[in-house]
């Protein structure tokens, strides 16, 4: 089945490939920077994205050279931003050991900031041509289907077979093409609901086809339910400022600005979570005022319901507890400062208002 399967796939992306600004790009940068965009997120989301950063940052030694601050803003609004400083702080590493330039070795990506297995086979074969094996969620699923693998996909050991496996299904010389053709099977035909078996290639190949198994498979292990948090949002204003903090580099959201708040405790009301997170975060009593809006935004691991409200100190000068920075700044000001969503959200409220 090996040499039939990879020679009707290669046939199919001959003519099929999606048209991807980074595929044929002369720099394996361009390879890099798309891997890293599109982890856990959708090519038609990232477009946008890589283009302009391209236009920002054309090399590794001009990322290198940027400051954080400048990433993550080039970044808001595609989520998971330790992503966006595992590239710079990578471009950094690569511009003091490599002379600016990508390695090819996987074994040498993979002791970059945020390179993992997939990332380093995906660069390998697809930058530089080596004979590497991709597993990602597409790759996942059509080989689930075609060999009508049983097994949940989503656990470590089903990732360690399932990478053996395409591992012996690789064509030599041609795992490039042969993993992005994978890959694009996956997005475009071989997708999650109502795959598209008649225009599927390998369909005299697949078992789940022949058994009519299509939507029972791939297996996925059940995984619980997603917590909710309610959070409340103080808008502290001075004159035409209003003041942001800046959150340590580590943990959700590192490195971005927020407007000072926190979850609610067990029985708390929004009002008095706020009194108590900020006098917590900047040392300050407040009264907390009108409320300005509900926001609501769902992360990878839990969904955030937050309530913003303005609020007073008293003429008392809020001190950075818990933060690592603060700053008052103008509304016009708050579009410069790389901001979550739902920050973001707030931000643009606020200018709106006035």
């Amino acid at each position: 089945m090996n040499d039939e399967f990879s020679r009707l796939l290669l046939e199919w992306y001959k003519i099929n490939a999606r048209s991807l600004p980074w595929r044929g790009h002369p720099d394996p940068y361009a390879v890099w920077v798309s891997e890293i965009m599109l982890q856990q997120t959708r090519v038609e989301t990232v477009l946008p994205y890589f283009q302009r950063w391209m236009l920002l940052f054309p090399s590794i030694s001009a990322l290198a050279a940027a400051n954080e601050q400048e990433v993550l803003k080039a970044w808001e609004g595609l989520g998971y931003y330790s992503r966006a400083r595992s590239l710079h702080k990578a471009a950094q590493l690569m511009a003091e050991r490599y002379g600016g330039s990508l390695p090819s070795d996987p074994t040498l990506l993979l002791k970059l900031p945020g390179i993992g297995p997939y990332t380093a086979a995906a660069i390998a074969s697809i930058a530089f041509g080596l004979d590497e094996a991709v597993v990602d969620g597409n790759v996942k699923r059509v080989l689930a289907r075609v060999l009508d693998y049983r097994a949940p996909v989503n656990t470590p050991a089903a990732e360690k077979e399932l990478r053996t496996i395409a591992r012996s299904l690789l064509p030599e010389g041609k795992a490039g093409d042969y993993n992005q053709a994978l890959m694009d099977l996956g997005a475009t035909v071989c997708t999650p609901r109502s795959p598209a078996c008649s225009r599927c290639p390998v369909t005299s190949l697949c078992a789940a086809f022949q058994d009519h198994l299509q939507e029972q498979l791939p297996v996925v292990s059940e995984k619980p339910a997603i917590p909710h948090y309610r959070v409340t949002a103080a808008i502290l204003r001075r004159g035409g400022r209003v003041l942001i903090a800046h959150r340590p580099d580590n943990g959700l959201l590192g490195g971005m600005w927020e407007f000072p708040g926190g979850k609610l405790e067990p029985g708390e009301t929004d009002a008095a979570a706020l009194v108590r997170e900020l006098q917590e975060e900047l040392g300050i009593t407040v009264t907390v005022g009108e409320q300005l809006g509900t926001y609501r935004h769902v992360y990878t691991h839990f969904r955030v319901t937050l309530h913003a409200y303005y609020t007073s100190a008293d003429g008392q000068e809020p001190q950075a507890l818990e933060a690592s920075e603060l700053r008052w700044v103008s509304l016009d000001e708050l579009e410069d400062f790389p901001m979550g969503k739902i920050d973001r959200m707030i931000s643009r409220d606020l200018l709106a208002k006035g």
